[in-house]
């Protein structure tokens, strides 16, 4: 079961709000650095981002999987396939967090920032689709 917090579409909304404002605002600073070519603080707060999204969006998104998917999908079967898609998403957050880790082993770059923002992007348009089908009780 998941939590009250998750079933909520408004504290649900904020969680995720929070997370993705955290998110942009560093990776923001970084692209910054690395445009001002401070490669070693660049490379201290990618790693600094890498452990936000870690820690912040897909430990949440496991619980989402392991609680309020299972629950949507249960109560509401045709919700099945957007649950899938949802699910695509967090795959695809945690292939990205896997080629940063990946591009770090050989310092920063643009292609780091690129894929940072990318993040934001598939996390922003998950978020939307999520509030669509969220119920709010």
């Amino acid at each position: 079961m998941s939590g009250p917090a998750l079933k909520h579409v408004d504290s649900h909304s904020a969680i995720h709000e929070a997370a993705l404002n955290e998110a942009t605002e560093l990776t923001e600073l970084l692209d910054k650095l690395v445009r001002d070519n401070q490669k070693e603080k660049a490379l201290e707060l990618a790693f600094v981002i890498v452990e936000h999204w870690e820690t912040r969006t897909l430990r949440h998104a496991e619980s989402e999987e392991e609680g309020l998917y299972e629950d949507l999908v249960e109560t509401s079967p045709e919700l099945k396939d957007s649950i899938i898609a949802l699910t695509r998403d967090h795959d695809l957050l945690k292939l990205l967090i896997q080629e940063i880790k990946e591009l770090l082993r050989n310092g920063i770059s643009d292609d780091v920032v690129q894929r940072f923002q990318a993040l934001i992007l598939v996390d922003l348009l998950h978020n939307q689709k999520e509030k669509t089908i969220l119920p709010d009780h």
